[in-house]
């Protein structure tokens, strides 16, 4: 890949942040929904589904976080290195 063109990423690549989003969401609406039934209140369903929403989102932006790049990142990576070196003198 030479320095004029961009990387392009592919459509999983742009759609991961919305899937890891949206598993949370329904862990949370899960969590949510299940509560709602057991106790028919609402206050309490709707603070179980936000604090498992929240929850759900840190462990899962954890988890990817603790994942080792592969060979193609990492050479996507010390390429957008060399090029930011390039630019900064």
């Amino acid at each position: 890949m030479t320095q004029n063109s961009p990387h392009k990423p592919t459509r999983s690549e742009i759609l991961k942040p919305v899937e890891l989003v949206g598993i949370s969401a329904a862990m949370g609406l899960f969590v949510g929904l299940t509560i709602l039934l057991a106790t028919r209140n609402w206050a309490l369903s709707s603070i179980a589904l936000g604090i498992t929403f929240i929850v759900a989102l840190v462990v899962i932006a954890m988890l990817a976080l603790g994942m080792k790049p592969d060979a193609a990142e990492k050479s996507d990576i010390d390429e957008q290195n060399h090029r930011g070196e390039d630019t900064a003198h």
